[in-house]
């Protein structure tokens, strides 16, 4: 039985979440004790994709998390698309300010700005699944986010036309108009970023352990380990060779680079912890609203996809604090009739006409129509987001 069916045959979300605590507690036990911290994000679900890249938010969410480890070794389990490089850097200099030795493990994919994180691990474990991407920056025009390669590469594109056939086609000429040669070197010096900084931490974390020659057994010098750098970096923004921003990179490929990956397969145990751990998270992303989870074992904090407007947290009046009860407006997916469900955090709190308690076993049943709505991943959202239970509905008097 696959570790997928496996666990949707017997787990409900909230066991899914106590699970995938448990998986990640293991994976830093199995690695001798050390430091683990999550970044995942959701590929997968279109509307929650867009919201996946690495941004600016992301530097709140790993320095929080990060106060909650201590040591001087830390694992970081990565899955992203990519985002920004710039955030990238400055979440990779604040986890290497705290710790000495950081290894990153991919069980799914880390690609673009991912990529260029990872690299910067002294060591990196991938499986037989695992992939990088390609190293590219991404930029911003009009609102959508681009490939800078892409950008540069159709500029080039319109130029070698025009070249080989001394005009312009004219359906180019409303783009170029678009365009500026500052917008150009923009993205090209997006892209000098991304390889200046693989090149950077390759020779610094990734080497630090390359003392000797394996062939000759003479000492490497700080030159060749600059220049092994600055090919690898160059093979993985090699655009001619990967085609596409998406391409997968595998571990072989890596491998044949030059580029030392520990294969987490050859460890059985912790590839089970690993593999789980993994489908955990895609099960978490695929039964809520949660888009992004940076977690540790006993921590965490989770991005969800609702509109926060849609989901209303109220203390008594006159009573300072936290929220001591939530509402929220539900529409029926059959007759789209709308009701307002209240869940108490503490007893005593008396709820108007038109209001409805929320259920014990989370089935609200449609006063309209009759139609049975299961409202569970929706406890589970307000539950995970005011960190506090939502109490049975009280006995009317």
């Amino acid at each position: 039985m696959g570790i997928y069916t496996e666990y949707l045959d017997k787990l409900d979300i909230n066991g899914v979440h106590a699970e995938r605590k448990a998986q990640l507690k293991k994976i830093g036990q199995l690695r001798g004790g050390r430091a683990v911290l999550s970044y995942g994000a959701d590929l997968n679900t279109p509307a929650k994709a867009q919201l996946a890249s690495i941004d600016y938010s992301d530097i709140q969410l790993f320095k929080d998390q990060l106060a909650n480890l201590s040591g001087d070794k830390l694992d970081l389990l990565i899955e992203t698309p990519g985002g920004a490089g710039e955030m990238a850097e400055q979440i990779v200099r604040m986890v290497r300010k705290k710790f000495n030795d950081v290894a990153f493990i991919i069980a799914g994919v880390a690609k673009s700005a991912g990529t260029i994180m990872t690299l910067s691990g002294d060591e990196i474990l991938m499986g037989p699944s695992s992939a990088l991407g390609p190293i590219d920056a991404q930029i911003f025009r009009d609102g959508k986010r681009f490939s800078a390669h892409a950008f540069i590469a159709g500029f080039e594109k319109v130029q070698r036309q025009v070249k080989k056939t001394g005009k312009l086609d004219i359906s180019y000429v409303p783009i170029l108009q678009k365009l500026s040669l500052g917008e150009l070197e923009d993205a090209q010096r997006s892209l000098d970023f991304a390889s200046d900084l693989v090149e950077e931490w390759l020779a610094k974390y990734k080497f630090k352990d390359w003392i000797n020659h394996s062939s000759t057994g003479k000492p490497v010098t700080d030159d060749e380990k600059a220049a092994r750098a600055k090919e690898i970096a160059k093979k993985l923004c090699d655009h001619g060779k990967w085609k596409t921003h998406g391409r997968s990179i595998m571990l072989s490929d890596l491998m044949a680079m030059g580029l030392r990956i520990t294969n987490y397969a050859d460890n059985a145990e912790l590839f089970d912890a690993i593999e789980r751990y993994h489908t955990l998270l895609l099960m978490t992303f695929s039964m809520t609203s949660v888009y992004k989870i940076v977690e540790t074992p006993d921590s965490q904090i989770m991005r969800l996809f609702a509109p926060a407007a849609q989901l209303q947290l109220t203390p008594q009046p006159g009573k300072p604090g936290g929220a001591d009860f939530a509402r929220v407006e539900i529409e029926c997916n059959k007759c789209h009739a709308k009701h307002i469900i209240h869940g108490n955090f503490i007893s005593g709190i008396s709820l108007p006409p038109d209001v409805n308690p929320f259920p014990a076993d989370n089935k609200f049943r449609c006063t309209n129509c009759g139609t049975e709505l299961d409202i569970s991943q929706l406890r589970f959202q307000i539950e995970l987001q005011t960190k506090r239970k939502i109490l049975p509905p009280e006995e009317k008097p």
